[in-house]
């Protein structure tokens, strides 16, 4: 799926997208998502790839410098900057996270929220990534995956998908493991710091990893 393909496919869902996120999975494994969140610190300056409407962005501000959130859809920027408004650390730009206009060693972090499962080539958006942080700075990667739940769970979690979203976006990886999930990133450069499975209804990764210092030659 082309990047233009994939910004149409959710700006449909603009005007309900959380409401609509809750259902799917369930509140608690947001809510889950969000302790983990508040519990990171000193972020510095931080960006937030595929903020969508701005759900977990609010935990990740409280503890940055200042945030760029950004997403490819204009349509759950424009829902963003209604949530966000409160933020003034915050600041909401339209970005390709894959290809991004961002010079390189920008940020002390950056947050995939929800973001590497859905895209056609996560691997060149955590090459991206890689780029635009300074040496010795922060990744962390939150993504919903069916990994490790009963067949009946998995079947439940995507009725709901289709009831409310319809088709699932082509290329996505909807069941990634801990070891593949550190697999990719270790790829695109990072050292992995830690790796678990956060569970409450759904099941989510949560990954922190680390950019190491460029070799001097």
């Amino acid at each position: 799926m082309n990047r233009q393909t994939e910004e149409n496919y959710w700006s449909r869902f603009a005007a309900s997208y959380d409401r609509d996120g809750e259902y799917v999975v369930g509140k608690q494994i947001i809510q889950l998502i969000e302790e983990a969140l508040l519990a990171e610190r000193s972020l510095g300056d931080a960006l937030e790839c595929g903020c969508g409407t701005g759900y977990f962005t609010k935990a990740i501000a409280r503890n940055a410098k200042h945030l760029v959130a950004a997403d490819l859809s204009t349509e759950l920027l424009e829902v963003a900057r209604i949530q966000l408004r409160g933020f003034k650390n915050v600041s909401i730009q339209k970005a390709d996270c894959t290809n991004s206009s961002f010079p390189a060693g920008s940020f002390d972090s950056v947050f995939l929220t929800n973001l590497l499962h859905v895209i056609d080539n996560p691997l060149r958006c955590l090459h991206e990534n890689h780029r635009v942080l300074r040496d010795r700075g922060s990744l962390i990667v939150v993504d919903f995956t069916g990994y490790g739940l009963r067949f009946a769970k998995k079947l439940k979690i995507g009725f709901r998908y289709l009831k409310t979203w319809g088709r699932p976006p082509r290329g996505g990886r909807n069941s990634m493991s801990p070891e593949q999930l550190v697999s990719l990133v270790e790829e695109a450069g990072f050292k992995v710091e830690q790796v678990r499975l956060l569970a409450a209804g759904a099941n989510a990764l949560y990954l922190k990893g680390t950019k190491q210092l460029q070799a001097v030659t």
